[in-house]
């Protein structure tokens, strides 16, 4: 990696876990992240931009110059719940459109502490029911997310299960914060080399889980019953605090009976796809959960 690329990278990942340290407000963070994300995850050439309300819950089409017809993706941004936007993922969800050639639908659901769980569930429910009810088929539909996204996704999934909603064909999920008690071993034998999260990262937790115990199934999707899953991809790397939350993620699915593959990136770090634009393993990655998608959601 040339140095000058490597330093670039390596001020993107301070500036994103100083604007998530506790120590300055809310408002503070918010407007950090995102003009850390903004500056450094560019939106690539080659797809379109559309604004839409999706079962009353704003989101934005990426729609590539060049899909194969009737593949589509539901995407829930991470920021631990409480911070990011449509904004600050934009660039690396539309590298996503185009490694799968998919039309990706992102959603601006709700953060905490202004709107505590049960919200984001209920936006990233709404959203998907609107998908459906687009004439999209399960069938033809995954859903990811990256971090507590990723989490989120895992829930909206569990919630449609129990409700008897048919599942998408498959879900993708990027570092995937899935247990917000922290009781993964790699939450501390990792904090010295995670480049990017710390211990203090999660200062957000009672923010999003507000009364609701740690260990709900909804909030950290790692206790939960997976049964009946779709397809599962999951990527991870070596050098993050949140290592054990996708390893035992796999495990767990696994054990349920899914078709759960995880790829362990080494010497990367939390949601380094978005890195993309400056890091060959990062699209390399992005190019992998195209081919995932393509291979498992059909075409119309």
């Amino acid at each position: 990696m040339p140095s000058i690329r490597a330093h670039l990278i390596q001020r993107i990942m301070k500036d994103f876990r100083d604007a998530a340290h506790p120590q300055v407000s809310l408002e503070e963070r918010r407007r950090q992240f995102d003009e850390v994300a903004l500056r450094g995850i560019r939106l690539p050439p080659g797809v379109t931009v559309r604004k839409v309300t999706a079962g009353g819950v704003p989101a934005e089409w990426i729609e590539p110059f060049e899909t194969d017809p009737g593949r589509y993706i539901l995407y829930l941004h991470g920021g631990g719940y409480t911070l990011g936007s449509l904004d600050t993922h934009r660039g690396l969800v539309a590298r996503i459109a185009l490694a799968a050639h998919a039309r990706l639908l992102q959603v601006d659901y709700r953060l905490a502490p202004e709107h505590p769980f049960p919200a984001a569930l209920e936006d990233a429910l709404a959203a998907y029911r609107w998908l459906l009810g687009q004439g999209i088929a399960p069938g033809q539909l995954a859903v990811g997310g990256d971090s507590a996204g990723g989490g989120l996704a895992l829930a909206t999934l569990l919630r449609l299960r129990d409700a008897g909603d048919p599942l998408p064909a498959a879900i993708f999920l990027l570092s995937p914060w899935t247990d917000l008690t922290f009781s993964g071993p790699s939450t501390r034998s990792r904090e010295e080399r995670d480049p990017v999260l710390s211990l203090a990262s999660g200062w957000n937790v009672r923010e999003y889980a507000g009364a609701q115990p740690l260990d709900n199934p909804l909030i950290s999707p790692v206790f939960a019953d997976l049964h009946g899953l779709p397809h599962m991809l999951i990527q991870v790397g070596t050098e993050e605090i949140l290592y054990d939350d996708s390893t035992r993620l796999a495990e767990n699915a696994r054990k349920a009976g899914i078709d759960a593959t995880i790829e362990i990136w080494e010497g990367m770090w939390h949601v380094f796809q978005a890195a993309a634009p400056y890091l060959h393993e990062a699209q390399k990655a992005i190019d992998a959960i195209g081919i995932y998608i393509r291979n498992h959601v059909e075409m119309k």
